[in-house]
């Protein structure tokens, strides 16, 4: 759907940077509940479509609000966004810029509207990224462990043993939340009997693939990454390669996990 009457929002780390396409004018405010809440107030009933970037923690205040006050919204991958800009010729970038592009994209694509979070696979979300973080660190312990000696050595095998420790109580966690949640579970189990999914890919894609059992299965490879793409022009007939799918903070590990290994 192509939504008339488009709000765009600049997502930073301290404020956020909007264009109402109705009112046509830019304008700041905090990124915190409050000013969010103050902003949103200020609607009066609007029957408006808000458009942002994915931005990871930065954009979650504002998709609170949204969904708590029952407002549509789509959430962007920041590479479509920037594909729009060079499709209508627009080099430039600031904070107001990217707002008032953001409300034209919404004017002019048909943008899906962001379907409520879940709750509990956010958590699981959250758990799983820092699962990751830990695991990549461990991993960065090992490779030095080669190259240690003496209270180096004693060092790195003392924060890889807590690094262990650190990461089992991360995943007894996971554990935790997918008991609490009958959904979440039985999605688990049915990832889980199929070949070649373990426990942490099953836990991967429960955590940032919502839309597993809704989509088809062209358009879920697609989001994780692993989708074919044609490259063909005229008789021009070139090799499909495996290309796009969401970025890092919305599907951690994916790619890593699934792509078959080069030999």
């Amino acid at each position: 759907m192509i939504h008339p009457d488009v709000i765009g929002c600049d997502i930073a780390k301290a404020h956020l940077d909007f264009f109402d396409s109705g009112l046509e004018r830019h304008f700041r405010i905090d990124n915190t509940p409050a000013a969010i809440s103050a902003w949103l107030d200020g609607l009066d009933g609007r029957g408006v479509h808000i458009v942002f970037e994915a931005t990871g923690r930065y954009d979650r205040q504002l998709r609170i609000a949204l969904e708590t006050r029952e407002l549509p919204y789509s959430r962007v991958n920041p590479a479509r966004a920037r594909d729009f800009a060079k499709a209508i010729g627009l080099l430039a970038k600031t904070d107001a810029i990217d707002a008032r592009l953001l409300a034209r994209m919404g004017q002019s694509l048909p943008l899906s509207t962001q379907a409520p979070d879940d709750p509990a696979r956010h958590v699981l979300a959250r758990l799983h990224t820092r699962r990751d973080q830990l695991v990549a660190m461990r991993q960065q312990e090992r490779t030095r462990l080669h190259e240690t000696e003496g209270i180096e050595r004693d060092s790195a095998e003392s924060h890889m043993a807590w690094l262990d420790a650190e990461v089992a109580r991360i995943e007894m966690a996971c554990r935790d939340v997918l008991k609490a949640e009958k959904t979440l579970q039985e999605q688990e189990a049915r990832l889980r009997s199929i070949p070649g999914i373990g426990p942490v890919a099953a836990l991967t894609l429960i955590a940032h693939m919502p839309e597993l059992g809704n989509r088809s299965a062209k358009a879920i490879a697609a989001l994780a990454g692993l989708a074919p793409f044609n490259v063909d022009s005229g008789t021009s007939r070139g090799k499909r390669h495996i290309r796009g799918g969401r970025q890092p903070d919305q599907v951690l590990g994916l790619k890593s996990r699934f792509q078959p290994r080069r030999r």
